[in-house]
């Protein structure tokens, strides 16, 4: 390759590290090149210029045999110690483990950036102004993050540090918007000359600023072993479900660290067990274990031959108590969360024409007839046998319930429920009778089926909701609601386990 001809490569060095580094000299310290460094201060470097240095200090290097360049840089570091330390500085190239550092953190910061740019465009990612508003987008964010760490975990054991870490990470950035939603309140100020003047100060929005640090406290007891003294500082909250979690079992999955139980994937029999001493028991076991034969393919939860010990049940008995309390404090702040949001106008055009419709002949004969209703007793006499009846029939009341609602609220305006309600208890009026016995037949029926899925009410306020700070709260508190639901279902799974195991262990006695 002609000298003259071949291409220059600019070297980003500053002049002052090229000065002492080109006295020092290097591995491409030839005297062409100290000259054009020394005399006319030129940092343009050619590449025949490295290379025809390059190969006089490495002519002596054994090139015989097939090539290894982990040993020939080991040779030419060996040979030459100085030079090469200089040539990497020169280069600009840094060591192994601050390049995977940097890489380590610049893959965070990509990630962070690749979060706010969809919530940016609304996760329509060609830019055209059609995605949706940020508060869906955000609803949307935390949901895909809960079911990226969580979906996969199915059985009581730590959560991996990854996906801890990754959860707190991305669950800061997402709830940090949380700390520039204010309102604004009255204040007097006193200037310094003593005159008093009325300004408008900011502070946290009431509803953020008694629900979302319940939820991080909540978040902390379900994921991670906390300092017990964390939960001593008192936070406003009007759930008492929330204080009474708080004052109970500190950490569940962390605990799980060291359990006497174990897991099996399903379809596979479990051998596993150190005092096992009869496969065939352990087959059999195998067989009836499955507590929710729909659920075939999670793994199943495996105990030893004589069962769990009285101190591990009762252990399991109070992490379950604790996650039901925070199950049940989750969907208190999710339900007053989705009450304060407004119904959207699509949902109440579609609405049926009358409430008896809605809920069917036989219902509303219940509901209208008896002096003293009864939810209870109406739910027993309906044929609700699946999740999906619950759920349909749910759908059912909860239209019914906002016809009446509207019907007794045509005389007062766009008044809120409940001073309609306080207007019209004078009157007698019957459809404020029906709509309020339909709301409470929607919270039975949600209290009997409490792992029942969103009504189209809720659905339709998420998808139309457009406040942030409700689609925080609602989003955080149903993946929260969720999870502890799981960890209470995995709970008795582990119990139906060692009850199945201490049935089959004294019919065997026996």
């Amino acid at each position: 390759m002609d000298r003259d001809s071949s291409p220059s490569v600019s070297v980003s060095d500053e002049s002052s590290e090229a000065g002492p580094a080109g006295e020092r000299g290097g591995c491409c310290s030839s005297p062409s090149t100290r000259s054009l460094v020394d005399t006319a201060g030129n940092l343009s470097r050619t590449v025949s210029d490295v290379s025809t240095s390059f190969s006089e200090q490495c002519s002596s290097v054994d090139h015989s045999g097939p090539f290894e360049p982990a040993a020939a840089m080991a040779k030419l570091i060996d040979r030459f110690p100085a030079s090469a330390a200089a040539s990497l500085s020169r280069l600009s190239m840094k060591p192994r483990a601050d390049v995977l550092d940097r890489r380590s953190t610049d893959d965070e910061m990509e990630l962070v950036k690749e979060r706010f740019s969809k919530l940016l465009l609304g996760e329509d990612m060609t830019g055209g102004g059609k995605g949706v508003c940020t508060a869906v987008a955000i609803s949307n964010a935390i949901t895909n993050l809960y079911a990226t760490v969580f979906g996969s975990c199915h059985k009581l054991e730590p959560l991996p540090a990854g996906k801890k870490a990754m959860w707190r990470r991305e669950m800061d950035c997402l709830l940090s918007v949380c700390d520039y939603i204010v309102e604004f309140y009255p204040t007097t100020q006193t200037l310094p000359d003593g005159t008093k003047v009325e300004v408008m100060a900011t502070r946290p929005r009431s509803d953020i600023y008694i629900n979302l640090p319940a939820l991080e406290k909540l978040d902390a007891m379900l994921i991670v072993r906390s300092d017990p003294n964390c939960y001593s500082i008192d936070f406003a909250c009007s759930q008492s479900e929330v204080v009474q979690a708080c004052a109970m079992v500190q950490d569940i999955l962390d605990s799980f660290q060291k359990a006497e139980f174990w897991y099996a994937d399903a379809g596979t029999r479990s051998f596993g067990s150190v005092t096992s001493s009869s496969s065939t028991m352990s087959s059999s076991f195998r067989k009836s274990v499955h507590r929710n034969e729909d659920k075939w393919w999670l793994p199943v939860p495996c105990v030893p031959d004589t069962g769990l010990t009285e101190k591990a049940c009762k252990d399991l008995q109070k992490k379950r108590d604790c996650a039901n309390q925070i199950h049940k404090a989750a969907v208190a702040i999710n339900s007053g969360v989705l009450s304060d949001m407004e119904v959207p106008e699509s949902f109440m055009a579609v609405l049926p024409k009358s409430g008896r419709a809605s809920v069917g002949d036989s219902v509303y004969r219940v509901m209208l007839g008896a002096d003293k209703f009864s939810p209870d007793f109406l739910l027993d006499t309906l044929d609700i046998s699946s999740e999906h009846d619950a759920l349909a029939m749910a759908d059912r009341v909860e239209a019914a319930m906002y016809v009446w609602r509207r019907k007794a609220s045509g005389s007062h305006g766009k008044l809120p429920w409940s001073k309609v309600k306080e207007l019209a208890a004078d009157d007698d009026d019957k459809n404020v009778t029906l709509a309020s016995r339909a709301e409470n037949l929607l919270l039975c029926l949600k209290h009997r089926f409490p792992g029942l899925s969103q009504t189209t009410l809720d659905t339709s306020k998420i998808q139309f909701n457009k406040d942030v700070g409700q689609a925080i709260l609602e989003s955080y508190s149903r993946v929260l609601e969720s999870l502890a639901f799981n960890i209470v279902s995995w709970i008795d799974d582990v119990l139906f386990a060692d009850k199945s195991i201490r049935k089959l262990s004294d019919n065997l006695k026996s």
